[in-house]
């Protein structure tokens, strides 16, 4: 029963920022600045001086953070941003809510005249 409990709490320390989340955080500088005031600096990789935008990382050093944007997990981050997360609309559409499928052809009533 302890193996569950430790995958479970490693899997919510790793739990990052969602794209939505860092697309406010690029769009409003106060949206960024009010996420970092909630983080404790004494707690933060370098105090909290190196962080990345795109990746919601925190790195120890400049070197890091500068080799950190060279490599291929932070090309693919910007190519998620790029491409932007999914709205209400496409969520509903891709479960058949809100298809047109057409108009609705009336139901034909037989009725049988026993004369």
């Amino acid at each position: 029963m302890g193996v569950f409990a430790k995958r479970s709490m490693a899997k919510t320390r790793r739990r990052r920022r969602d794209l939505d989340q860092i697309a406010s955080d690029i769009a409003s500088p106060r949206h960024l600045e009010l996420f970092k005031e909630t983080k404790d600096v004494e707690d933060l990789p370098g105090l909290g001086q190196h962080y990345c935008i795109p990746c919601a990382k925190w790195f120890d050093t400049e070197t890091n953070l500068t080799s950190h944007k060279k490599g291929k997990p932070h090309r693919r981050q910007l190519k998620q941003l790029k491409d932007g997360a999914f709205t209400h609309k496409e969520a509903n559409a891709a479960s058949g809510l809100g298809v047109d499928n057409g108009p609705v052809k009336p139901k034909m009533d037989m009725e049988i005249d026993m004369a």
